[in-house]
């Protein structure tokens, strides 16, 4: 399979009314995965990488990164890898940087076809007209850069509701009054524009690693075992006390359900937050249900160290 997805920095990714920076981030995360969990297999959990072939780039750039390997994928060698992964040995693997290093890699060569497209079709921006606007919605973490609004909250406070999917006429016409009159006195350069989304790439990154990749890594550890379960997707809600909802997790399935499991990333500001509301929800489950299980995973990330810490949450 892997064999088939090219992810090199150069290949193309066509920029389309479809392509959006998130679907990009998202479809790269899924392939990305999918590689990751047969290098796994493959390594008996990365524990044995000698055993690895690392002629595919994708590969590379997933051992490189997970033991944060001083080297470029484009240039080592498999031996070299493989030489700097015996000096490497008390190093643990990082599962979310193996993965994510690629994404953003994706991620970034997009944003530049993005950006190398808006100042061609807008004459170096010395005009953007609202139709323009309404016309690429795609372009909405750029257009939001560009009129100063530097978050989802703050775009909905002071020009209303828009997704890269949709830009209405109203919100349109807003926010390029907004562009027009700050580029008269603040230029951006194709530079300073790509700068200025970063923090937009983190932010999908971020989002991605708690809905795709733990998931899917959860997921993938119940199919190994050969557990049965559904997911969020696959089934309407749980009958609760007090309201139905949906868990990420349900063994063995929603009509008989005995365990439902949450898959989280949390800082350790909010983990406390997270764990108290899912413990309600429990409660909500475990009262109509008295023979469920609730249990939870928690990723949590130090604020002050780099540290990452999985907890689990039990109710019986």
């Amino acid at each position: 399979m892997e064999e088939d997805l090219d992810f090199s920095k150069n290949s193309e990714i066509e920029v389309t009314e479809s392509n959006t920076l998130y679907k990009v981030a998202s479809d790269a995360m899924e392939n990305y995965i999918e590689i990751y969990l047969g290098l796994s297999k493959q390594s008996n959990g990365f524990s044995n990488i000698q055993n690895l072939d690392l002629n595919s780039r994708n590969s590379r750039v997933i051992v490189i990164h997970g033991l944060s390997l001083e080297l470029d994928p484009d240039s080592s060698t498999s031996e070299e890898i493989q030489y700097e992964v015996e000096r490497m040995l008390a190093v643990s693997f990082d599962t979310e940087s193996a993965i994510t290093a690629g994404v953003y890699e994706r991620m970034r060569f997009f944003a530049n076809s993005l950006v190398d497209n808006l100042f061609k079709e807008t004459d170096d921006l010395k005009f953007l007209p609202p139709e323009y606007l309404s016309a690429n919605p795609g372009l909405l973490p750029l257009f939001q850069q560009l009129a100063g609004l530097r978050s989802k909250s703050e775009l909905k406070r002071e020009v209303g509701n828009a997704s890269d999917k949709s830009i209405s006429k109203v919100v349109a016409n807003k926010i390029a009054e907004r562009i027009n009159r700050n580029l008269k006195t603040r230029p951006f350069s194709k530079e300073r524009l790509l700068q200025s989304v970063e923090p937009t790439l983190e932010g999908i990154v971020r989002d991605l690693v708690g809905k795709v990749l733990l998931e899917n890594i959860v997921a993938d550890a119940l199919s190994d075992l050969q557990v049965p379960f559904m997911r969020e997707s696959e089934y309407k809600s749980l009958k609760g006390v007090i309201y139905d909802f949906r868990a990420d997790f349900v063994i063995p399935d929603a009509q008989n359900p005995l365990v439902f499991i949450e898959v989280r990333k949390s800082s350790s500001r909010h983990a406390s937050l997270y764990a108290k509301d899912k413990m309600f929800s429990a409660i909500n489950w475990k009262g109509k249900i008295k023979s469920f299980w609730a249990l939870w995973l928690l990723k949590e990330l130090g604020q002050e160290k780099l540290f990452v810490s999985w907890q689990m949450y039990l109710i019986m």
